[in-house]
């Protein structure tokens, strides 16, 4: 079992800049795709960005502006978000996934003010 504990949310004014940060507790991180993806209200669950071996995967619209990391070291994976806007606004869940089913972080909340 991994745990992901997601931090980092917050509100912020629109235009504005946010880091997302997502611990993993396990040995293996970096075999681990990892991923972000945020849930707004009334609406389905959407990948926003996702890092693995193969490189880095961006929603069209964050592209340009979102950036995923990881620091191996660190068990951690971040996205960066600049130039918010207030449709970015949603509850953000940390993934990731090695075999089979994917685990899920508890979900970080990012409001945007316009």
């Amino acid at each position: 079992q991994v745990q992901l504990v997601e931090s980092g949310g917050g509100l912020v004014q629109a235009g504005g800049s946010l880091t997302l940060s997502c611990a993993a507790s396990t040995r293996t991180f970096s075999s681990y795709a990892m991923g972000w993806y945020r849930q707004a209200p009334g609406k389905q669950r959407e990948m926003v960005a996702v890092i693995e071996s193969g490189g880095r995967n961006y929603a069209d619209s964050v592209k340009g502006r979102f950036t995923i990391s990881r620091d191996n070291a660190k068990n951690t994976v971040y996205l960066q978000m600049n130039s918010l806007k207030p449709e970015d606004a949603a509850v953000y869940y940390c993934m990731g996934q090695k075999y089979g089913s994917p685990y899920w972080g508890q979900g970080t909340q990012v409001y945007v003010s316009s």
